[in-house]
């Protein structure tokens, strides 16, 4: 647990001096980065420990979050070295150290779990990290939208002036749609190749939510090559595109272990 509490504090120290940046651009970013990466690394330590220890990775509800929440938050790591992305990791670490928390609480106690094919855990993770590029892209877009707001109201706060320029925020939000796509390609592929019978398995509203979240941006992404989609629009496909998503891989876990306490 201590370790844990270690990353969650790392995470919360992290979004505290991006935010102290945000909101004073003089302010270093370093040890903002430095403490996010911390307890990112952390964050990684501690679900291997839990995959070493149970056999498997665990893919429960809230274990899943803090999956998609550890994937979020190295992207946002990852962004943040070439773009001014401060706002995003004050929103994101919080998030991440939550995850954490929720992951350490819903595994205590326990030692193992279904081992499943190595097929079947590779599909999972890449649906995972599907989810988390698209949720960090839903993040930009709502942080787009809010920008397209303030500059036709004329009213910028600082929190907004902390964000890039519109164009380069936009062209980041694509280019993180493009590599969403990408993953949940590979995702669907995968799970394709290595679930059978998706009937019996319970697995078909799954696959049709994906496959309806997939030709979501496979539109968006056609439409903004070859008519230039953007603002509202795009923020609205992304928006649908991540729900249907989550109710993919979200929605009857939710239902089934947190409503009705079933595994």
């Amino acid at each position: 647990m201590m370790t844990v509490l270690a990353a969650a504090a790392a995470y919360l120290a992290g979004a505290y001096h991006l935010a102290r940046m945000a909101w004073a651009p003089e302010y270093a970013r370093g040890p903002g980065l430095l403490m996010g990466t911390i307890g990112a690394l952390i964050h990684l330590a501690v679900h291997a420990d839990t995959w070493r220890l149970s056999g498997g990775p665990d893919l429960s509800f809230l274990s899943a979050l803090s999956w998609v929440a550890l994937g979020m938050a190295a992207l946002t790591l990852l962004a943040s070295h070439r773009q001014r992305l401060e706002a995003l990791g004050v929103v994101v670490f919080p998030l991440a150290a939550l995850a954490l928390l929720g992951h350490s609480l819903d595994s205590a106690g326990t030692t193992s779990t279904e081992r499943l094919d190595w097929g079947i855990e590779l599909h999972a993770l890449l649906a995972l990290l599907a989810y988390a590029t698209l949720a960090l892209a839903a993040l930009l877009a709502i942080m787009l939208w809010l920008q397209e707001r303030a500059l036709r109201q004329r009213r910028f706060t600082t929190a907004l002036r902390a964000l890039p320029p519109l164009t380069q925020l936009e062209m980041l939000l694509f280019r993180t749609l493009a590599a969403a796509f990408a993953v949940l390609t590979l995702a669907l592929i995968t799970g394709l190749t290595f679930v059978h019978d998706l009937l019996a398995q319970h697995l078909a509203h799954k696959t049709v939510l994906s496959l309806l979240s997939w030709l979501v941006l496979a539109g968006l992404l056609l439409g903004r090559w070859r008519y230039g989609w953007r603002g509202r629009r795009a923020v609205k496909l992304t928006l649908t595109a991540m729900v249907l998503l989550a109710l993919a891989f979200f929605g009857s876990k939710f239902v089934l272990e947190i409503l009705l306490r079933r595994t």
